[in-house]
């Protein structure tokens, strides 16, 4: 992050002229609130091309997951609760990658934006069943998962709010979206997707980025 950070800071510095702005995808597709701005069209685009830029040149390695939830309701006549299988998906393929690094053996925080907008961070009942889905899964308790042999002691939770200003949530809510129309809408140009799919793990020999994007089902 020690790249990532301030490159995202001098974005905002760039655009907004200070850097407490929170970068929600949702916002700058609607072009609402600090994003109004971005209802001119050459103004939106210089304005995309940067971000795409700042994006391309961030050192970082990217494991997604993408439910196709119409898809998993009709494969299943009791489907998981598709957010509780991505995290199980992106969970495992992570520690599958510090592994490989031999980093394993050290904390590594997983910061998940909270679904439980009108508790504290947490607190809501959506984050409870969160965080114990979370705990089953690095315990190796899953039914999905080999038993203890798959557990995951060196994943620890934290919750934050949508409203804090987290550069890697903020990088993270910008290219989900990208990978999800990816794969649900696969016709459709998406230079983002572009520039993510470079950064995908491609596994310990560097061939298939069907190990940094899980698809289901």
């Amino acid at each position: 992050m020690r790249i990532a950070v301030p490159a995202m800071q001098e974005f905002k510095f760039r655009w907004f002229g200070h850097d407490t702005i929170v970068m929600h995808e949702a916002d700058i597709v609607k072009r609402r609130g600090p994003f109004h701005f971005l209802q001119f069209d050459k103004i939106r685009s210089r304005f995309m091309d940067d971000l795409t830029e700042v994006i391309e040149r961030m050192p970082m390695t990217v494991i997604a997951s993408v439910i196709r939830k119409e898809n998993l309701k009709r494969k299943y006549a009791r489907p998981d609760n598709p957010y509780q299988l991505g995290l199980l998906f992106c969970m495992e393929k992570t520690h599958a990658f510090i592994k490989h690094n031999g980093n394993h053996e050290q904390q590594c925080h997983i910061v998940c934006e909270s679904r439980s907008p009108r508790e504290k961070a947490g607190q809501g009942k959506e984050d409870a069943a969160l965080e114990l889905e979370f705990r089953r899964i690095a315990a190796g308790d899953h039914y999905l998962q080999g038993g203890k042999e798959d557990s995951m002691p060196c994943f620890d939770m934290i919750f934050a709010s949508k409203l804090a200003n987290s550069t890697g949530l903020q990088i993270a809510d910008l290219i989900a979206r990208p990978i999800g129309l990816r794969i649900l809408k696969g016709g459709q140009p998406n230079r983002a997707f572009d520039v993510i799919s470079g950064k995908l793990w491609k596994g310990p020999l560097g061939k298939s980025q069907a190990f940094g994007l899980k698809v289901f089902p």
